[in-house]
């Protein structure tokens, strides 16, 4: 399944406009789809710098793109450190101490690899120890959050992170259990949480443990915030004509993309009625697609968990 590259992702590549000598950045790289596609429109001095903090990522990433050689650095790295990265590898040019790269692409959310292998602790549809790291090395796991951190903190990271309406009925329940003995598992936990959620709610929106799920492994890997610098730094990392792609796949981190993206654009004050700015206000960025792309009905029926996907693309001016 993670070998497939849907058409939201080929609009993602294809919305960076590949030069075949440029240096490009696939910050999320998970089973190498993008990766792959970039890598083959290279030749020349052409450069693809590929980031993941997921030993699984790197390691399948090493066969499935060996065929590229030199021309794809593999780091183990989280994104938020994008621009330290880039400043430590002597073939990316600098502009006055800051890297310039020709675009940088961003594909959020867990690979499907990391919920298919179910003692990551990812996914509800698999009895695990309660883990969720993407960085096996990182020290806060969902066991130390669901067992240590105080009842208002755990129903916070549900109703913040998680969009869960029920996040106090089911941190109540968390709690409760935990007094007796410490939730070990994915699967207790999704009890817990289906015990937290009233019948009648239980029967709509899927399975009740998705977004406390979701919740959890944005707290424990600190998924917005590490959003939240990595695109910023990707915007200053950018040369003049370097595209950022990016795909989100839930509202909150739709709703950074979007603000960083408006934060960045020209604010001119001219008379709407004016035939060309006059006022010389000029940003940083140009939206390529005012609104986001979304999955069309066909890339649905191949691929469901892209049904909340959507892709913005923004240029340096």
């Amino acid at each position: 399944m993670f070998h497939h590259i849907t058409v939201l992702k080929e609009e993602a590549t294809e919305g960076l406009h590949i030069k075949k000598d440029g240096i490009y950045v696939d910050c999320t790289l998970g089973g190498a789809g993008h990766s792959s596609l970039i890598a083959s429109k290279l030749s020349g001095s052409g450069r693809l710098i590929c980031l993941d903090q997921d030993d699984w990522a790197l390691e399948n990433a090493r066969e499935r793109l060996a065929e590229y050689g030199e021309k794809v650095v593999l780091v183990k790295t989280n994104f938020r450190d994008l621009e330290q990265v880039l400043k430590n590898l002597p073939f990316v040019p600098q502009k006055d101490g800051v890297p310039q790269v020709d675009g940088i692409l961003f594909d959020l959310g867990v690979s499907s690899p990391q919920f298919d292998e179910g003692e990551r602790g990812f996914s509800y549809n698999h009895d695990a120890p309660l883990d969720m790291r993407m960085d096996q090395s990182a020290d806060l796991t969902a066991a130390e959050i669901v067992n240590t951190w105080p009842e208002q903190e755990i129903a916070r990271v549900l109703f913040q992170y998680g969009e869960e309406k029920f996040s106090r009925r089911i941190a109540r329940k968390i709690v409760e259990r935990r007094e007796e003995r410490p939730v070990e598992s994915t699967g207790e936990l999704a009890e817990l949480i289906k015990e937290g959620i009233p019948a009648a709610a239980r029967r709509t929106g899927g399975h009740p443990a998705k977004r406390s799920f979701q919740g959890l492994r944005i707290a424990v890997n600190d998924e917005l915030g590490a959003f939240e610098e990595g695109l910023h730094g990707a915007v200053r990392c950018l040369a003049p004509e370097g595209r950022v792609s990016v795909i989100t796949f839930h509202s909150l981190e739709d709703r950074i993309c979007k603000q960083i993206f408006s934060s960045y654009l020209s604010r001119c004050t001219c008379p709407p009625d004016f035939p060309f700015c006059v006022c010389g206000a000029e940003g940083t960025l140009k939206l390529i697609n005012r609104k986001p792309l979304i999955p069309s009905e066909e890339e649905l029926e191949l691929n469901p968990r892209a049904r909340s996907a959507k892709l913005r693309v923004a240029e340096k001016l």
